[in-house]
């Protein structure tokens, strides 16, 4: 597989409204694919594959008419240990392949090894700094590495579609100004932030929380079961109840997945302490693109935070 050198920056042309593309599940597949539209595209229509949703409106925005894109996991329960033939044929015919990386993902590197394609492969992690990754790998979350990761996906579709570099860096455009109210709340969240704790039961929210210079009050024992998908030890959750309900959190970010589970009773536990609960999601609702998932839940955050004083 080659994997993408950084290239130049973008030449920045006229703002274009980003095309909006339907999602059709492949035969055979839980994957889900946006085609792109050949009439409408000055160039060669490129074939994206995405490991994960949380960066699929990311890149269908910005290929637009010009890419057909395939999604492989379109959920965090989705997320396969391995890819059924139908989504190992979508890494094999892939001209360019974006993935999270920081192990996240590892079920589609292993599928991009076997398969007999040569895609470019773009990776967040690679495009992050090196330690972005360390509260958690969903780089999604954090707000330094998205406008950077759309500038490096931007540069692999000029590249590998010349004659639609223009439309391209036209999406990129149109996707930049569209991600300011993103840029705004994280700013706003940060601003409002200072002095204030959060507990979360989502793992994704690490990253975001350090970003924003949120104190993580989160037991670390908890704080590891989470990153290792493994059950928390009886007194991590005592010391997570215990944290509600003495005061020490301000707000809980919960999983809004996690139903019937131990997340779900520290939730119930924080709502009689009084501590406000903010439920956030790992991946976008089907309905909801990127930026309007985020703002959602940025602002919830910061509204819980001002309650608290």
């Amino acid at each position: 597989m080659r994997h993408a050198p950084l290239r130049a920056g973008v030449t920045v042309l006229a703002l274009l409204a980003a095309s909006a593309c339907s999602a059709d599940r492949a035969p055979g597949s839980e994957a889900t694919v946006a085609s792109g539209d050949p009439a409408a595209c000055p160039g060669e229509v490129l074939d994206v594959v995405v490991s994960v949703a949380a960066w699929s409106d990311v890149v269908r925005r910005l290929g637009g008419d010009c890419a057909t894109v395939t999604t492989i996991a379109a959920s965090p329960a989705g997320v396969p240990d391995d890819v059924v033939p139908a989504d190992r044929a979508a890494f094999a015919a892939a001209d360019l392949v974006v993935l999270n990386g920081a192990r996240y993902d590892r079920w589609a590197v292993r599928a991009l090894e076997a398969s007999d394609g040569d895609p470019v492969v773009m990776t967040a992690a690679d495009v992050a700094d090196d330690d972005a990754a360390r509260p958690g790998p969903q780089l999604w979350y954090a707000p330094d590495v998205v406008p950077a990761v759309a500038e490096a996906v931007t540069r692999e579709l000029a590249a590998l579609s010349p004659d639609a570099a223009p439309y391209f860096d036209a999406q990129h455009t149109a996707w930049t100004a569209e991600l300011q109210p993103y840029l705004a709340a994280v700013a706003a969240l940060r601003e409002g932030s200072a002095g204030h704790t959060c507990a979360t039961t989502l793992t994704a929210w690490g990253p975001m929380a350090r970003a924003v210079d949120l104190a993580d009050a989160t037991p670390s024992g908890f704080r590891r079961s989470l990153r290792s998908g493994s059950e928390p030890a009886p007194e991590d959750v005592e010391a997570f109840e215990t944290a509600l309900r003495a005061g020490d959190v301000d707000v809980l970010v919960h999983d809004g997945a996690a139903e019937g589970t131990t997340a779900d009773r520290l939730r119930d536990i924080a709502e009689d302490a009084g501590v406000p609960v903010v439920e956030m999601t790992a991946f976008p609702p089907d309905d909801d693109g990127f930026v309007d998932w985020q703002v959602t839940q940025l602002a919830a955050v910061a509204e819980a935070l001002a309650e608290e004083g």
